[in-house]
Protein backbone atom coordinates (compact mmCIF):
# COMPACT_ATOMS: atom_id res chain seq x y z
CA UNK A 1 0.00 0.00 0.00
CA UNK A 2 2.75 2.48 0.97
CA UNK A 3 4.88 1.70 -2.07
CA UNK A 4 2.04 1.88 -4.60
CA UNK A 5 0.62 5.00 -2.97
CA UNK A 6 4.02 6.65 -3.00
CA UNK A 7 4.51 5.87 -6.70
CA UNK A 8 1.09 7.25 -7.55
CA UNK A 9 1.85 10.50 -5.72
CA UNK A 10 5.28 10.74 -7.41
CA UNK A 11 3.83 10.26 -10.91
CA UNK A 12 1.10 12.84 -10.25
CA UNK A 13 3.70 15.36 -9.05
CA UNK A 14 6.03 14.62 -12.00
CA UNK A 15 3.25 15.17 -14.54
CA UNK A 16 2.24 18.46 -12.94
CA UNK A 17 5.81 19.79 -12.61
CA UNK A 18 6.87 19.03 -16.19
CA UNK A 19 3.84 20.89 -17.54
CA UNK A 20 4.24 23.78 -15.13
CA UNK A 21 7.98 24.13 -15.83
CA UNK A 22 7.34 24.61 -19.55
CA UNK A 23 4.84 27.41 -18.99
CA UNK A 24 7.06 29.11 -16.39
CA UNK A 25 9.98 29.21 -18.81
CA UNK A 26 7.74 30.74 -21.47
CA UNK A 27 6.57 33.39 -18.99
CA UNK A 28 10.17 34.17 -18.03
CA UNK A 29 11.25 34.52 -21.67
CA UNK A 30 8.41 36.94 -22.33
CA UNK A 31 8.85 39.11 -19.22
CA UNK A 32 12.36 38.45 -17.79
CA UNK A 33 10.83 38.07 -14.32
CA UNK A 34 13.38 36.62 -11.87
CA UNK A 35 10.57 35.11 -9.80
CA UNK A 36 9.36 33.22 -12.87
CA UNK A 37 12.87 31.96 -13.63
CA UNK A 38 13.35 30.82 -10.02
CA UNK A 39 10.00 29.04 -10.13
CA UNK A 40 10.83 27.43 -13.49
CA UNK A 41 14.11 26.06 -12.10
CA UNK A 42 12.22 24.96 -9.00
CA UNK A 43 9.82 22.92 -11.15
CA UNK A 44 12.72 21.41 -13.14
CA UNK A 45 14.46 20.43 -9.90
CA UNK A 46 11.24 18.89 -8.56
CA UNK A 47 10.76 16.95 -11.81
CA UNK A 48 14.29 15.57 -11.60
CA UNK A 49 13.71 14.66 -7.97
CA UNK A 50 10.58 12.70 -8.82
CA UNK A 51 12.40 10.79 -11.53
CA UNK A 52 15.08 9.92 -8.95
CA UNK A 53 12.42 8.65 -6.52
CA UNK A 54 10.97 6.41 -9.22
CA UNK A 55 14.45 5.11 -10.13
CA UNK A 56 15.24 4.46 -6.46
CA UNK A 57 12.00 2.54 -5.99
CA UNK A 58 12.74 0.41 -9.03
CA UNK A 59 16.34 -0.36 -8.04
CA UNK A 60 15.28 -1.23 -4.49
CA UNK A 61 13.27 -4.18 -5.84
CA UNK A 62 16.39 -6.05 -7.01
CA UNK A 63 17.02 -9.45 -5.47
CA UNK A 64 19.65 -9.83 -2.76
CA UNK A 65 23.10 -10.87 -3.95
CA UNK A 66 26.17 -12.41 -2.26
CA UNK A 67 27.69 -8.92 -2.06
CA UNK A 68 24.44 -7.44 -0.69
CA UNK A 69 22.82 -10.29 1.26
CA UNK A 70 20.25 -8.00 2.89
CA UNK A 71 19.00 -6.69 -0.45
CA UNK A 72 18.80 -3.18 -1.88
CA UNK A 73 15.87 -1.70 0.05
CA UNK A 74 17.94 1.27 1.22
CA UNK A 75 18.36 2.46 -2.36
CA UNK A 76 15.11 4.37 -1.80
CA UNK A 77 16.72 6.24 1.10
CA UNK A 78 19.85 7.03 -0.93
CA UNK A 79 17.88 8.52 -3.81
CA UNK A 80 15.70 10.49 -1.41
CA UNK A 81 18.89 11.96 0.12
CA UNK A 82 20.11 12.93 -3.36
CA UNK A 83 16.76 14.67 -3.84
CA UNK A 84 17.46 16.91 -0.84
CA UNK A 85 20.88 17.84 -2.26
CA UNK A 86 19.39 18.74 -5.65
CA UNK A 87 16.60 20.76 -4.05
CA UNK A 88 19.17 22.68 -1.98
CA UNK A 89 21.65 23.37 -4.78
CA UNK A 90 19.67 23.54 -8.02
CA UNK A 91 16.51 24.99 -6.49
CA UNK A 92 17.43 26.99 -3.40
CA UNK A 93 20.90 28.32 -4.16
CA UNK A 94 20.02 29.20 -7.76
CA UNK A 95 16.98 31.19 -6.61
CA UNK A 96 19.09 33.07 -4.04
CA UNK A 97 21.71 33.85 -6.69
CA UNK A 98 19.03 35.09 -9.09
CA UNK A 99 17.57 37.27 -6.32
CA UNK A 100 21.02 38.75 -5.64
CA UNK A 101 21.45 39.62 -9.33
CA UNK A 102 17.99 41.21 -9.44
CA UNK A 103 18.64 43.25 -6.30
CA UNK A 104 21.76 44.66 -7.99
CA UNK A 105 19.80 45.64 -11.09
CA UNK A 106 16.08 45.87 -10.29
CA UNK A 107 13.72 46.43 -13.18
CA UNK A 108 10.04 45.95 -13.87
CA UNK A 109 8.51 43.29 -16.09
CA UNK A 110 9.50 43.78 -19.72
CA UNK A 111 7.35 43.70 -22.87
CA UNK A 112 3.61 43.72 -23.45
CA UNK A 113 3.15 40.26 -21.94
CA UNK A 114 2.86 41.45 -18.33
CA UNK A 115 -0.27 39.35 -17.80
CA UNK A 116 1.39 36.04 -18.75
CA UNK A 117 3.16 35.42 -15.39
CA UNK A 118 -0.09 35.97 -13.52
CA UNK A 119 -1.94 33.50 -15.73
CA UNK A 120 0.86 30.93 -15.45
CA UNK A 121 1.10 31.29 -11.68
CA UNK A 122 -2.65 30.90 -11.18
CA UNK A 123 -2.67 27.82 -13.44
CA UNK A 124 0.35 26.42 -11.61
CA UNK A 125 -1.36 26.91 -8.25
CA UNK A 126 -4.30 24.84 -9.49
CA UNK A 127 -2.05 22.06 -10.87
CA UNK A 128 0.13 21.94 -7.75
CA UNK A 129 -2.97 21.94 -5.59
CA UNK A 130 -4.27 18.86 -7.37
CA UNK A 131 -0.89 17.14 -7.01
CA UNK A 132 -0.77 18.05 -3.32
CA UNK A 133 -4.27 16.67 -2.85
CA UNK A 134 -3.13 13.34 -4.34
CA UNK A 135 -0.15 13.23 -1.99
CA UNK A 136 -2.37 13.97 1.00
CA UNK A 137 -4.90 11.32 -0.03
CA UNK A 138 -2.23 8.64 -0.46
CA UNK A 139 -0.56 9.62 2.81
CA UNK A 140 -3.84 9.29 4.68
CA UNK A 141 -3.92 5.60 3.71
CA UNK A 142 -0.77 4.90 5.72
CA UNK A 143 -0.32 7.60 8.37
CA UNK A 144 -3.15 6.34 10.61
CA UNK A 145 -3.74 8.68 13.56
CA UNK A 146 -0.32 10.34 13.35
CA UNK A 147 -0.16 14.09 12.88
CA UNK A 148 1.46 15.44 9.73
CA UNK A 149 4.70 16.49 11.43
CA UNK A 150 5.00 13.11 13.14
CA UNK A 151 4.21 11.32 9.86
CA UNK A 152 6.99 13.14 8.01
CA UNK A 153 9.44 12.47 10.84
CA UNK A 154 8.53 8.82 11.44
CA UNK A 155 7.59 7.51 7.97
CA UNK A 156 9.87 4.71 6.78
CA UNK A 157 8.89 5.12 3.11
CA UNK A 158 10.61 8.31 1.88
CA UNK A 159 8.49 8.98 -1.22
CA UNK A 160 5.34 10.34 0.42
CA UNK A 161 7.08 12.72 2.87
CA UNK A 162 9.32 14.01 0.05
CA UNK A 163 6.36 14.66 -2.27
CA UNK A 164 4.33 16.23 0.54
CA UNK A 165 7.12 18.67 1.37
CA UNK A 166 7.89 19.40 -2.28
CA UNK A 167 4.26 20.07 -3.17
CA UNK A 168 3.72 22.17 -0.06
CA UNK A 169 6.89 24.10 -0.85
CA UNK A 170 5.75 24.53 -4.46
CA UNK A 171 2.45 26.04 -3.34
CA UNK A 172 4.21 28.46 -0.99
CA UNK A 173 6.77 29.29 -3.67
CA UNK A 174 4.02 30.07 -6.16
CA UNK A 175 2.37 32.34 -3.60
CA UNK A 176 5.69 34.19 -3.08
CA UNK A 177 6.15 34.49 -6.85
CA UNK A 178 2.61 35.76 -7.30
CA UNK A 179 3.17 38.30 -4.54
CA UNK A 180 6.47 39.50 -6.03
CA UNK A 181 5.19 39.69 -9.60
CA UNK A 182 1.91 41.31 -8.57
CA UNK A 183 3.58 44.05 -6.52
CA UNK A 184 6.09 44.67 -9.31
CA UNK A 185 3.26 45.12 -11.80
CA UNK A 186 1.41 47.49 -9.46
CA UNK A 187 4.42 49.63 -8.53
CA UNK A 188 6.85 49.13 -11.41
CA UNK A 189 9.52 48.43 -8.76
CA UNK A 190 11.61 45.33 -9.58
CA UNK A 191 12.74 45.01 -5.96
CA UNK A 192 9.47 43.23 -5.18
CA UNK A 193 10.24 40.65 -7.86
CA UNK A 194 13.71 40.18 -6.37
CA UNK A 195 12.24 39.82 -2.88
CA UNK A 196 9.82 37.15 -4.09
CA UNK A 197 12.73 35.28 -5.66
CA UNK A 198 14.73 35.44 -2.43
CA UNK A 199 11.78 34.10 -0.43
CA UNK A 200 11.50 31.17 -2.86
CA UNK A 201 15.21 30.43 -2.42
CA UNK A 202 15.05 30.51 1.38
CA UNK A 203 11.97 28.28 1.33
CA UNK A 204 13.66 25.67 -0.85
CA UNK A 205 16.81 25.66 1.29
CA UNK A 206 14.72 25.10 4.46
CA UNK A 207 12.78 22.21 2.87
CA UNK A 208 16.01 20.66 1.57
CA UNK A 209 17.59 20.79 5.04
CA UNK A 210 14.53 19.12 6.62
CA UNK A 211 14.60 16.36 3.98
CA UNK A 212 18.33 15.83 4.43
CA UNK A 213 18.01 15.49 8.22
CA UNK A 214 15.11 13.03 8.04
CA UNK A 215 16.64 10.95 5.24
CA UNK A 216 20.01 10.85 7.01
CA UNK A 217 18.29 9.20 9.97
CA UNK A 218 16.87 6.51 7.66
CA UNK A 219 20.26 5.96 6.03
CA UNK A 220 21.93 5.49 9.41
CA UNK A 221 19.36 2.82 10.23
CA UNK A 222 16.14 3.29 12.18
CA UNK A 223 14.41 0.74 14.35
CA UNK A 224 10.91 -0.49 13.65
CA UNK A 225 8.07 1.69 14.85
CA UNK A 226 7.01 1.42 18.49
CA UNK A 227 3.79 -0.22 17.35
CA UNK A 228 5.63 -2.94 15.42
CA UNK A 229 8.14 -3.49 18.22
CA UNK A 230 5.24 -4.03 20.64
CA UNK A 231 3.71 -6.54 18.20
CA UNK A 232 7.03 -8.40 17.89
CA UNK A 233 7.46 -8.54 21.66
CA UNK A 234 3.92 -9.83 22.09
CA UNK A 235 4.46 -12.46 19.39
CA UNK A 236 7.62 -13.77 21.07
CA UNK A 237 6.27 -13.81 24.63
CA UNK A 238 2.76 -15.08 23.84
CA UNK A 239 3.77 -18.69 24.72
CA UNK A 240 5.73 -17.64 27.80
CA UNK A 241 9.11 -17.27 26.06
CA UNK A 242 11.01 -14.43 27.78
CA UNK A 243 12.96 -11.80 25.84
CA UNK A 244 16.44 -11.06 27.14
CA UNK A 245 16.95 -8.28 24.61
CA UNK A 246 15.55 -7.28 21.24
CA UNK A 247 16.83 -5.12 18.38
CA UNK A 248 15.17 -4.16 15.11
CA UNK A 249 16.43 -2.37 12.00
CA UNK A 250 14.77 -1.19 8.81
CA UNK A 251 16.68 -2.65 5.85
CA UNK A 252 14.23 -0.77 3.63
CA UNK A 253 10.79 0.80 4.01
CA UNK A 254 9.07 -2.61 3.85
CA UNK A 255 11.83 -4.83 5.28
CA UNK A 256 12.58 -5.18 8.99
CA UNK A 257 15.48 -7.11 10.48
CA UNK A 258 14.64 -8.63 13.88
CA UNK A 259 17.40 -9.86 16.18
CA UNK A 260 16.58 -11.13 19.66
CA UNK A 261 18.01 -13.22 22.46
CA UNK A 262 15.26 -15.35 24.00
CA UNK A 263 15.24 -17.40 27.19
CA UNK A 264 15.17 -21.20 27.03
CA UNK A 265 14.60 -23.43 30.07
CA UNK A 266 17.70 -25.18 31.37
CA UNK A 267 17.99 -28.78 30.18
CA UNK A 268 15.98 -28.16 26.99
CA UNK A 269 16.97 -30.43 24.12
CA UNK A 270 18.21 -29.17 20.78
CA UNK A 271 14.96 -30.30 19.18
CA UNK A 272 12.92 -28.34 21.71
CA UNK A 273 15.03 -25.22 21.19
CA UNK A 274 14.72 -25.45 17.39
CA UNK A 275 10.94 -25.90 17.68
CA UNK A 276 10.64 -22.89 20.01
CA UNK A 277 12.64 -20.68 17.62
CA UNK A 278 10.66 -21.81 14.56
CA UNK A 279 7.36 -21.20 16.34
CA UNK A 280 8.47 -17.72 17.46
CA UNK A 281 9.50 -16.81 13.91
CA UNK A 282 6.09 -17.82 12.57
CA UNK A 283 4.32 -15.73 15.23
CA UNK A 284 6.52 -12.70 14.47
CA UNK A 285 5.85 -12.89 10.72
CA UNK A 286 2.13 -13.27 11.33
CA UNK A 287 2.14 -10.19 13.59
CA UNK A 288 4.47 -8.05 11.42
CA UNK A 289 4.62 -9.26 7.79
CA UNK A 290 7.42 -6.78 7.00
CA UNK A 291 9.73 -8.65 9.40
CA UNK A 292 11.52 -10.30 6.49
CA UNK A 293 14.69 -11.37 8.32
CA UNK A 294 14.58 -12.84 11.81
CA UNK A 295 17.52 -14.05 13.89
CA UNK A 296 16.76 -15.52 17.31
CA UNK A 297 19.51 -16.57 19.70
CA UNK A 298 18.58 -18.95 22.55
CA UNK A 299 20.06 -18.50 26.01
CA UNK A 300 19.47 -20.24 29.32
CA UNK A 301 16.62 -18.64 31.21
CA UNK A 302 17.79 -17.61 34.66
CA UNK A 303 15.74 -16.40 37.61
CA UNK A 304 15.56 -12.69 38.36
CA UNK A 305 18.67 -11.51 40.20
CA UNK A 306 20.58 -14.56 39.00
CA UNK A 307 23.90 -14.54 37.19
CA UNK A 308 25.09 -10.94 37.47
CA UNK A 309 27.57 -11.38 34.62
CA UNK A 310 24.85 -12.56 32.21
CA UNK A 311 22.55 -9.76 33.32
CA UNK A 312 25.26 -7.19 32.69
CA UNK A 313 25.92 -8.66 29.27
CA UNK A 314 22.23 -8.53 28.41
CA UNK A 315 22.04 -4.93 29.55
CA UNK A 316 25.13 -4.07 27.52
CA UNK A 317 23.59 -5.62 24.42
CA UNK A 318 20.55 -3.51 25.30
CA UNK A 319 17.33 -3.00 23.44
CA UNK A 320 16.30 0.27 21.87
Amino acid sequence: MAASGGSKAVIAALTANLTIALFKFVAWLLTQSSSMLAEAIHSVADSGNQVLLLVGGRRAKRQASPEHPFGFGRERYIYAFIVSIILFSVGGLFALFEAYEKFKDPHGLEGPWWWVPLAVLVGALIAEGLSFRTAVRESNHVRGTSGWVEFIRRAKSPELPVILLEDFGALLGLFFALLGVGLTLLTGNGLFDAAGTAMIGLLLVCIAVILAIETKSLLLGESASRENIAKIEQAITSDGTPIIHLKTLHLGPDEILVAAKIGIAGGATGEHIAHAIDAAEIRIRDAVPTATMIYLEPDIKRPAGGDARTGAAAEGDGGR
